[in-house]
């Protein structure tokens, strides 16, 4: 046969094994959401929308939270790869013995606030005011804010999701994300005041990745996929929420593109993603001295015991320290 017909059948033939070849399979992985499909979660949703994931060799289910579910049981039962968390709620899980580990931090700031009435311009201003908040905080922002600010216990009622108390009651503030009630409120044509804890030196970082430890140690490349991917997500949501938001929609049909458009904005002019360390670092970092900062804070306020939690083992910064997925 002449040498050009066996180089012809050499190309036929290596096409065709092309043809047939299966596709390298994609490794699944699971992610536990804190609540309702949200703009705050837009990000996992953009980079599922936009097949991001699917690029960096990903089959990627995001599971939306809500009030009924325990996402640290789901995670520790096998159900998640890792879920969406804050690195204090993963230090009080540390302390109970769950092995759990912060890999990244999608929220710069916290978007935990209170909101008061308009007579109140500063936290100081909360004394002898009723404070509906809910019963996690009490181990979270709480302490820091009544050692702060000399409030009281006495001052607290229970929060149930609900704006109407604090409506009713003018001499009263009430817990809120930065990016929910506050719509909420001005839609009720309630004038209100935001203050965020972040802007007074409350360290803890939100809208994490965080993990068990087995998954940290036996699923490295997939972990580093995924946190690579969810920040390229998150980058391109910021510019172009649209893909993201109609799987949202999809997922939480009660979801209005009113409450979308106004909590993406709320994100972009306060920086809470792309403000502090990830404007110079990336999306989604998590830096050591932050991090001891709410170690600290929980320490002195006796909420974890340091026999316990070993904080060299609580987080993780390999994922992010080269990501520089910049905004």
């Amino acid at each position: 046969m002449p040498p050009k017909t066996l180089a012809t059948l050499a190309v036929i033939v290596a096409a065709a094994a092309l043809l047939t070849t299966p596709a390298l399979a994609l490794e699944k992985f699971v992610y536990q959401t804190n609540w309702y499909a949200q703009a705050e979660h837009g990000g996992f949703y953009q980079a599922v929308a936009e097949g991001t994931y699917r690029k960096h060799g990903l089959d990627v289910t995001i599971k939306m939270g809500g009030p009924q579910l325990n996402g640290l049981q789901i995670m520790v039962a096998g159900g998640a790869d890792c879920m969406m968390s804050t690195d204090i709620a993963m230090l009080l899980a540390r302390n109970s013995g769950v092995p759990t580990v912060t890999v990244a931090s999608v929220f710069q700031k916290e978007p935990q606030v209170l909101i008061a009435h308009e007579d109140v311009k500063s936290f100081a201003d909360l004394k002898g005011k009723t404070l509906y908040i809910g019963a996690a905080s009490h181990r979270t922002w709480w302490p820091w804010l009544k050692a702060k600010y000399g409030l009281d216990d006495s001052q607290l009622r229970p929060y149930t999701f609900n704006i109407q108390p604090f409506i009713a009651d003018k001499n009263s503030a009430m817990q809120g994300f930065l990016t929910s009630e506050p719509f909420a409120i001005q839609k009720a044509g309630v004038k209100a005041n935001v203050l965020m804890f972040s802007d007074h030196g409350y360290p803890a970082y939100s809208t994490t990745i965080s993990c068990m430890e087995e998954t940290v140690s036996k699923r490295k490349a997939a972990l580093a996929a995924f946190v690579r991917a969810t920040m390229e997500g998150w980058k391109s949501y910021l510019a172009n929420p649209a893909p993201g938001n109609a799987l949202i929609r999809q997922e939480n049909p009660n979801m209005t593109e009113e409450q979308l458009a106004y909590s993406v904005a709320k994100l972009k002019e306060l920086a809470v993603i792309t403000g502090g360390d990830a404007q110079r670092l990336g999306i989604g970092v998590i830096v050591e001295p932050r991090l001891k900062a709410t170690y600290d804070l929980l320490l002195a306020h006796r909420l974890i015991d340091p026999v316990k939690v070993d904080f060299a083992k609580t987080f993780s910064t390999e994922f992010v320290r080269d990501l520089r997925v910049l905004p």
